[in-house]
């Protein structure tokens, strides 16, 4: 944490480490960022607290400084504290908004909402002694330069959220040392529907890595999974229907980017398993047969590939049929091994390979997977370690297996949230072990939110990402930015004629004419007025989702 003294000209912020004089002071007309003393802070300034800086954004209005006002304690890795950011202040650099017209005025408050957006969807989380970014086995082999370095520098850039708003500071001397990271993958990044399969750099959509950590009495275990997009060019647009058509892109050759995605992956993780958890019939089922294909042509003995129908085998809530696909990947599991470094130091093994998992959004059903194999590699490192006795298994610790299931489905919502807007499907069984009918009320409910937000909110929620990320730069010359979209009429008529000609409907259906006949020819005549406007909308479906305006993504349709 440290103190900011904001004046006219300047923010102050200094360290709260005792005895450390130096300040960071930003010229708020220059943006020069240089190091001063505490006596250099003249004494008009205006204190207060802070936690750190997640860095600096160019909006309409010039630069803003975006502060962490208040963190919460989550918990310690090896006796390091690891906060989560809860509170943030975005303050301008510019002292007034005069020289601005209306139309910027407006559009700034839509990129500072933007970025409120971006900042208040949970998962900041960030340490100042630990690198959160970087797996133990990464960490364990590392070289002593590695360790040198600031945190800023070797951490991981595909994790560091605030990368971009940084780039101001990572030029600067040695005066923080923290980082504020979730291992989601920042390229690619964006909601469940506008962002899916690849990009020609082969960086799959909704990429995360998870990793599980065990400390024993000095020793540490740690266990490695992913999860990205199905990694060739597709895309499934929001266009009103519950689930819009996926389309495999028929112009490019996916064969280049796929082997890209696979390349790097090897390189950062070693052997892979696919695990493809998507339907084997209707609109999902070229997504497997083409991801099988292309493994098979790509002939890769580092990549092996396996689909599991997850939902026609635990159709009807047959969830125990899980076992068979847990078999088919142990003896797998078991060579992967996992990382393990004892209390001297000496790492005993090492992970050798890794699980891709996907579904569709690899969100709820890769979630479920995921959480068995680590319980099963948690198994085996907890009797290696002595934890357990050879025989004794972890759901018979029932303390430990409720705070493990609960944190793999708080795992899936949080991840759930940053993509799709809602919490994950499903959880109710990685909580408790049970599909419930409740359960399933409950997804049915997240599933209409879902829809709703892909198809009325998710152009805003993917314009706040690209923002943020630096996707989208604002350029303060141009007088109207991408947000004026002008609507045709037929977006605001069509709506409202469905309303009227669906209310008409009811109305004669209450309001008997005189004759039967009659009142049939009304509700006739009205409901097909409004299953005609509906209709219609339907089928302009795609010019009425709220799309993304700032970064236009590959045209892939």
């Amino acid at each position: 944490g440290g103190e900011e003294h904001i004046t006219p000209e300047k923010f102050y912020v200094e360290a709260c480490d005792d005895g450390a004089d130096d300040v960071l002071a930003i010229d708020r007309v220059s943006t020069e960022v240089t190091l001063t003393v505490k006596k250099d802070v003249p004494p008009s300034a205006v204190t207060r607290p802070i936690y750190g800086i997640l860095g600096t954004i160019r909006l309409v209005a010039g630069t803003y400084l975006i502060v962490i006002t208040k963190k919460k304690k989550v918990g310690e890795i090896f006796s390091h504290a690891i906060w989560k950011a809860t509170d943030f202040d975005i303050l301008s650099y510019k002292k007034t908004m005069l020289h601005l017209t209306d139309i910027q005025l407006q559009d700034n408050k839509v990129f500072l909402s933007m970025l409120s957006h971006v900042l208040s969807v949970d998962g900041f989380y960030f340490s100042t002694t630990y690198d959160l970014t970087h797996t133990l086995q990464r960490l364990a082999n590392t070289s002593p330069e590695f360790q040198e370095m600031s945190l800023l520098e070797r951490a991981d850039p595909r994790f560091v959220w605030n990368g971009h708003l940084l780039r101001e500071f990572a030029a600067q001397p040695e005066c923080f040392d923290w980082l504020l990271v979730s291992r989601r993958s920042c390229f690619r990044a964006g909601v469940r529907y506008y962002v899916r399969g690849i990009d020609s750099e082969g960086h799959a959509a909704n990429f995360v890595e998870t990793e599980q950590i065990v400390h024993y009495k000095g020793s540490k275990a740690s266990f490695v999974q992913t999860r990205g997009s199905i990694p060739f060019f597709w895309s499934q647009r929001p266009n009103l229907k519950y689930k819009p058509k996926p389309q495999i892109s028929k112009s490019v050759n996916h064969m280049d980017g796929f082997q890209r995605h696979f390349d790097s992956q090897i390189i950062s993780y070693g052997k892979q398993m696919i695990v493809n958890l998507v339907n084997q019939k209707g609109s999902e089922k070229p997504l497997e047969q083409t991801f099988a294909k292309m493994v098979n042509s790509m002939a890769n003995g580092m990549v092996k590939y396996i689909a599991f129908d997850f939902h026609k085998e635990c159709s009807r809530m047959r969830w125990d049929r899980l076992q068979i696909l847990m078999d088919q990947l142990a003896e797998q599991q078991d060579e992967f091994s996992y990382f393990l470094v004892d209390s001297d130091g000496k790492i005993v093994t090492q992970q050798e390979g890794i699980f891709r998992s996907n579904c569709m959004d690899c969100l709820d059903r890769t979630n479920v997977i995921q959480s068995l194999l680590a319980r099963r590699s948690l198994q085996a490192q907890l009797q290696r370690l002595g934890v357990l006795h050879v025989g004794q298994r972890i759901e018979e610790q029932a303390d430990f297996e409720k705070i493990y299931k609960n944190a793999w489905a708080d795992n899936a919502n949080a991840c759930a949230k940053q993509y799709a807007g809602t919490g994950a499907l499903k959880t109710d069984y990685t909580r408790t072990g049970k599909r419930t009918q409740w359960g399933l009320i409950m997804d049915g409910w997240n599933s209409l939110i879902r829809y709703y937000k892909n198809n009325f909110s998710d152009g805003f929620r993917q314009d706040a990402i690209d923002l943020f990320l630096g996707n989208y730069s604002v350029d303060e010359v141009e007088p109207a930015s991408p947000l004026h979209v002008k609507k045709d009429w037929k977006f605001l008529a069509l709506p409202i004629i469905m309303v009227v000609a669906f209310s008409m409907c009811i109305i004669c259906l209450l309001m008997a004419g005189d004759t039967w006949t009659e009142t049939l020819a009304y509700v006739l005549f009205w409901g097909s007025a409004s299953f005609g406007t509906f209709a219609i909308i339907l089928y302009n479906g795609k010019d009425f989702v709220d799309a993304p305006k700032l970064v236009q993504k590959e045209k892939m349709d």
